[in-house]
């Protein structure tokens, strides 16, 4: 599908995110190289996608359609700190996103990359994208439904990671563990709890006092154990 919506309208990047609850994005498929991998999927799941407009407009159920970036985003976007720090270091001229809705959880979108070096997309381009909307609906829904036939990730380890914690850690302590345990930083998670980064901070400290570990990765760690220490009960 790629390859045939390329040539109808020259796109030079694909990238398909799957946002589901609150765990950080999860890229289905993409076409980047290694190096532009880390910028457009490795650093934008560590936080930037938590102010991305694609990222936003999914949130609020806007499915079954295809917009782009000039139409999303806000008035004063190109001023705004997602836009500095993040997203005008990837090089894009325009994206294009479709949205689909995957089930009660779960919204994806594929966007439609553009490099400044390529120009805007034509309104030909455009009207032949839209036109395109039930093919590409279809196609990522057989992906998702692959993709959750493999057991990438089973409602198993889903439990556990909403169990962890409890009878050692307080309700918000349990919440932010579990959050830290989906990869999220302590910008991540102010945004995504509507607390300050000092707050995580010390919640993190006690966390990890608690549990008797020193850092994210040894938090991720023990629950691996945890995990192995069920499965062979």
């Amino acid at each position: 599908m790629a390859e045939w919506l390329q040539r109808l309208s020259g796109v030079d990047h694909f990238v398909l995110f799957i946002y589901e609850d609150n765990y950080r994005p999860q890229p289905l498929f993409d076409t980047f190289s290694d190096s532009l991998r880390q910028l457009f999927v490795d650093e934008y799941q560590t936080g930037p996608y938590l102010q991305d407009p694609f990222y936003l407009a999914s949130r609020q159920s806007q499915t079954g359609a295809m917009s782009s970036m000039r139409q999303l985003a806000p008035e004063r976007f190109y001023v705004s700190e997602y836009f500095r720090t993040y997203y005008h270091h990837l090089g894009l001229c325009e994206e294009v996103g479709y949205f689909i809705n995957m089930g009660e959880r779960a919204k994806a979108v594929l966007s439609l990359m553009r490099r400044r070096s390529s120009g805007a997309y034509h309104s030909d381009d455009i009207l032949l994208m839209s036109q395109a909307i039930p093919v590409v609906d279809a196609v990522v829904r057989s992906a998702w439904k692959a993709h959750l036939h493999v057991g990438r990730r089973d409602d198993g380890i889903r439990a556990e990671i909403e169990n962890f914690g409890q009878g050692v850690l307080t309700g918000r302590e349990c919440e932010i563990a579990r959050l830290l345990l989906q990869g999220h930083s302590n910008i991540s998670l102010s945004q995504q709890l509507g607390i300050s980064p000092g707050t995580v901070k010390v919640h993190r400290k006690h966390i990890y006092e608690k549990l008797g570990i020193g850092s994210q990765s040894e938090l991720l760690a023990l629950f691996i154990r945890e995990h192995h220490r069920s499965q062979n009960a």
